[in-house]
């Protein structure tokens, strides 16, 4: 058979590369021929999928402190993942994060950096943020924002939530207490004002504008188009093509609920393959009860205790691979 292994992230155990080669690795044992594809849904990922950083630069992290910030310059396109530069993570997560003062300031500064260094194509991939400063930091960073406009500037967005919920629906994933949610989303709904009055763009009237607490937005008012984070890395790796031949997909990510099918990897390969009548297939750390008619899936934790899935991830994965491979002759 020829096989595609198209998957995403198996977040905190597995890159999407990893994932990948795994499956490959089952492939080559049984005779197979695989292509080996990490996907990202426009958030945390999408740099490795679109070909991995290749420079850093030193930038203000989310609370201040300077951080080397890892990204892509690549014949003129710049791919910056904002988490990279202003991401939870950075932080030590939401235990340790200020919800409040937590700012975009270093994803601006990436911005800046890329439009210093000749750019001609900025894809901002966003996603596993630490801020809820509606873009602010960011706009101001960009010394010039009127540089912009000689340049095809995208925004990959994994959600579709509004500008003014970004507060409600993310915030308290990144720490904020309810009073906080509250004086955020004041401050969301007076840069609605201050964007439209600055630039001339109503963020409010924008889906996805809420992604990465209203980065999207922010930088949307400076001319950004606002893209869904599957199409564009689906677009940028020829996907159509890989698809061609191909008689199985295996797919996966680290939790499979109906989130994935709402624009993320695992559902949007399914539709793929619905679409060109393929045989496909998921491997997934978990799965949820309610999402097992949506696609024939194996999951790590039933198949192999959970302990083995969290410490042995790929080997997980391999033979994981091998038992769909069989089955599906």
């Amino acid at each position: 058979m020829k096989v595609l292994a198209a998957v995403d992230k198996f977040r905190g155990t597995a890159t999407a590369a990893q994932v990948a080669t795994a499956i490959g690795h089952a492939c080559w044992q049984l005779g197979h021929d695989c292509i080996e594809r990490p996907l990202a849904d426009g958030g945390e990922g999408t740099l490795e999928a679109l070909g991995g950083a290749n420079r850093s630069t030193l930038v203000t992290g989310p609370l201040g402190d300077p951080i080397n910030a890892p990204w892509r310059l690549h014949r003129g396109t710049a791919i910056i993942e904002m988490a990279c530069a202003s991401g939870l993570l950075l932080v030590g997560g939401r235990e340790k994060n200020d919800a409040v003062a937590a700012s975009t300031t270093g994803t601006g500064e990436l911005i800046d950096a890329a439009l210093d260094l000749g750019a001609t194509r900025i894809i901002v991939c966003l996603g596993g943020s630490a801020t809820t400063d509606g873009g602010l930091g960011a706009v101001r960073a960009i010394q010039t924002p009127a540089r912009l406009k000689g340049v095809d500037f995208v925004v990959a967005c994994d959600v579709t939530t509004p500008f003014t919920d970004a507060a409600k629906v993310f915030g308290p994933q990144k720490g904020a207490s309810v009073a906080q949610v509250n004086f955020l989303t004041t401050r969301l709904e007076r840069l609605v004002q201050m964007y439209q009055e600055t630039y001339g763009v109503n963020v409010a009237a924008l889906s996805g504008a809420g992604a990465a607490g209203g980065l999207a937005g922010g930088l949307a008012a400076l001319g950004a188009k606002l893209v869904p984070g599957f199409d564009l890395v689906a677009e940028e790796v020829l996907l159509d093509e890989l698809l061609i031949g191909v008689d199985f997909i295996i797919t996966g990510e680290g939790f499979m609920d109906s989130e994935s099918f709402a624009g993320k990897v695992v559902g949007s390969i399914s539709e793929l393959a619905n679409e060109n009548k393929i045989r496909i297939a998921a491997i997934c750390g978990e799965v949820h009860p309610g999402v097992r008619d949506r696609i024939s899936a194996i999951s790590l934790v039933e198949l192999f205790g959970r302990e083995s899935a969290m410490q042995q991830p790929l080997h997980c994965i391999e033979q994981a691979a091998l038992q769909l491979l069989r089955d599906a002759k």
